[in-house]
């Protein structure tokens, strides 16, 4: 049985909503953040990281979610929602998985922690602080992450998914940069965007992965 050990608003929502796409039976080990929004130390008797997502089936243990969704790709997925090898959207696809947490994922990270310093920061320094968080996001993250973003935008406007003319795991992979970003940033001006959101919103594998994982706060 495939167990995915799951932590509340993270990575792992989008290992539930492959499972449910591939119509796959698990079991969800949760568990909940604490006060400082990280995960509890309990992840680390799964995990020497004490990160989440892990999944656990049989004698395998695997974390980082492009490893997990490469494992159950070619273990249970018999070809399902990965364009055909010999096709150009393959490769797409392929670049899609890894981007989504090698390249795209980081700048909006560190968005959050620059944040998350300038609040945390005792008030009688607050300002200045605040002052530094916001000048470096100026200058690094804000550019980085627009430049991402267009890059999304550009990449839906053939077919509206990210990997050929069909729904795939490239598409499961960029949704929670783009659900993480949405929370962020405005996209009034991102229409295909938008529509890629309220699209796979509207998937009933998505409805059906926040109803085994519960609230999923970039959901809509």
């Amino acid at each position: 049985m495939l167990t995915v050990h799951h932590l509340d608003n993270s990575r792992s929502q989008r290992i539930l909503w492959l499972l449910e796409e591939l119509q796959l039976p698990y079991e969800v080990r949760a568990y909940k953040r604490g006060s400082d929004r990280l995960a509890p130390p309990e992840l680390k008797s799964v995990h020497p990281l004490g990160r989440a997502p892990v999944l656990t089936e049989g004698a395998t243990t695997l974390a980082e979610t492009g490893a997990i969704v490469d494992y159950i790709l070619e273990t249970h997925a018999r070809g399902r929602l990965m364009p055909v090898q010999d096709s150009p959207d393959y490769w797409t696809c392929r670049h899609f998985l890894h981007y989504a947490e090698g390249s795209a994922m980081p700048p909006l990270f560190l968005g959050l922690v620059l944040s998350v310093i300038a609040e945390r920061t005792p008030a009688l320094v607050r300002p200045v602080i605040r002052t530094a968080m916001d000048k470096a996001n100026e200058a690094f993250v804000a550019p980085q992450t627009q430049a991402h973003v267009d890059y999304w935008e550009a990449s839906l406007k053939t077919t509206g998914w990210f990997a050929g003319p069909a729904f795939s795991v490239a598409d499961v992979m960029m949704s929670f940069p783009i659900e993480a970003a949405s929370a962020r940033l405005n996209f009034s001006a991102r229409p295909l965007l938008r529509d890629f959101l309220a699209r796979i919103h509207a998937r009933p594998a998505y409805r059906a992965a926040l109803e085994r994982g519960g609230p999923y706060a970039y959901a809509s």
